[in-house]
């Protein structure tokens, strides 16, 4: 797969081209050097929890193996990497004491990074809270808000000299709405009003994480990345498109409004009633921060039929292996309607990918379906482009293929194999295809450059 000649010129040569991972999923050493339990450690640990019974202990090796995994990175030829520190791994209890051994980690991740010309993208939480935080109310607990900020603070003064970014959260609405309301990942509660609490305390730490780095001198470019999704009605039916607007409400502009116009949709209030979050005086502004990007995740659209889910297998679409629609010129119409709703910073794509069944054959394993995936998607951020939408970068998930949260080890989202029993890594052909892409891009954009040096030269 190769992406259309005429899209090529829409990425200009300080686009960010990268690979994402999270702590959780790929660094096991569960228990190691002064590591504490996080909220998915606990949750792993209860029965029937995760598909196959599997945890994270293990995982991907990664704090012993990184220094492979860095070199895999380097060698595919990207410009950034995205990962995430596991604030247990760094402060076990969520306050007190910090650890060193987990800090050292962190440092030498960084300089590693630097020291093969790949720009660090770091993530404060990709959802493993510390479960002694947890204990204590979590999430919903609004002394877990100043807790954040704490935390972030830290990791400034401690990497935050040497990191292009640092992302607050990953997507808030997974932690409020599956750890919380319907309780499929961590922690696992199902109770509506604490889930839309959960959501305003993760925004409200955001703004106030923010407000302290800038304070702090932070020279780290600062976002918070939401996992997005175009929400199309089933049909133009009156009841389809109310609940399209619903849908689109809970999902986009319940986490878009407060960032950006320091407000919650009325409608969503109504929606919620009760269960609706306490808003102390001062929150929504102190949430509406000025941010230097806004990372975006999309994997598929969202299409809302009134009274039933709307069934993915009447599009007639392929699916990924999570059985998510493949669909990437929503991409497009979910950046270009962001872009016109809001008074957006520069955008990310800072995860993009599909699961499928990967098998290694003769130490090679070809994944023409994600090639396919990754190539149509990067075509649709073209497309944005053209329309006018400003995109500063784009991030494939995963790297790795690791821990998929609830499903366990059996769905792989990675452009590198790995066999869990040997954790021998093998770059699938989606990789040699983006480490491809990638040296053509460099290639296109030094061209230019060098004719105009020949230029000035003669």
């Amino acid at each position: 797969m190769t992406i259309p000649p005429d899209r090529h010129r829409f990425f200009g040569p300080d686009f960010v081209w990268g690979v994402a991972t999270s702590a959780f999923q790929i660094e096991g050493a569960a228990q190691a050097d002064g590591k504490g339990p996080s909220i998915w450690d606990r949750f792993c640990a209860e029965p029937g929890r995760i598909a196959d019974a599997s945890n994270g202990d293990v995982a991907c090796d990664h704090v012993q193996r990184w220094r492979e995994d860095l070199d895999l990175i380097a060698a595919l030829g990207v410009d950034a990497y995205r990962f995430s520190v596991s604030w247990p791994r760094v402060q076990p209890s969520g306050q007190g004491a910090w650890n060193a051994a987990g800090l050292d980690f962190y440092e030498r991740l960084v300089d590693g990074l630097l020291s093969r010309g790949v720009k660090p993208y770091l993530t404060l939480n990709h959802w493993d809270l510390p479960d002694a935080l947890q204990q204590q109310g979590g999430w919903a607990n609004r002394e877990t808000v100043h807790r954040f900020v704490e935390y972030a603070l830290a990791m400034n003064r401690r990497l935050g000299d040497r990191v292009a970014s640092i992302t607050t959260h990953n997507e808030p609405w997974v932690i409020a709405h599956l750890g919380h309301e319907t309780g499929v990942f961590a922690p696992g509660i199902r109770d509506r009003a604490v889930a839309a609490q959960v959501s305003h305390h993760l925004l409200l730490s955001h703004g106030l994480a923010l407000q302290a780095l800038r304070a702090d001198g932070c020279a780290a470019r600062l976002g918070i990345v939401l996992n997005l999704s175009p929400v199309y009605p089933a049909t133009d039916t009156d009841a389809d498109v109310a609940a399209a607007r619903r849908e689109d409400g809970l999902l986009r502009r319940w986490y878009m409004d407060p960032l950006f116009h320091a407000r919650y949709p009325d409608d969503v209030l109504a929606h919620l009633g009760a269960d609706a979050p306490k808003v102390q005086p001062g929150d929504l502004n102190a949430i509406a921060q000025r941010m230097d990007f806004l990372g975006i995740n999309y994997y598929s659209r969202l299409v809302a039929r009134a009274g039933e889910p709307w069934d993915v297998a009447s599009s007639g679409r392929e699916r990924t292996d999570m059985g998510w629609e493949i669909y990437p010129e929503g991409l497009t119409d979910l950046l270009v309607q962001l872009d016109h709703d809001y008074a957006v910073p520069p955008l990310y794509v800072t995860e993009n990918g599909g699961a499928f069944r990967d098998e290694a054959v003769d130490g090679r394993v070809h994944d023409p379906a994600r090639t396919d995936y990754i190539a149509r998607h990067i075509d649709a951020v073209g497309e944005a482009i053209r329309q006018g939408v400003r995109m500063e970068g784009y991030m494939v998930w995963s790297l790795l293929d690791n821990f998929e949260w609830a499903s366990g080890y059996a769905k792989r989202f990675g452009i590198v194999h790995v066999d869990y029993a040997t954790q021998l890594r093998t770059p699938k052909t989606s990789y040699a295809w983006y480490r491809d892409f990638l040296a053509r891009r460099r290639q296109a954009v030094q061209a230019p450059a060098a004719a105009r040096r020949e230029t000035v030269e003669a």
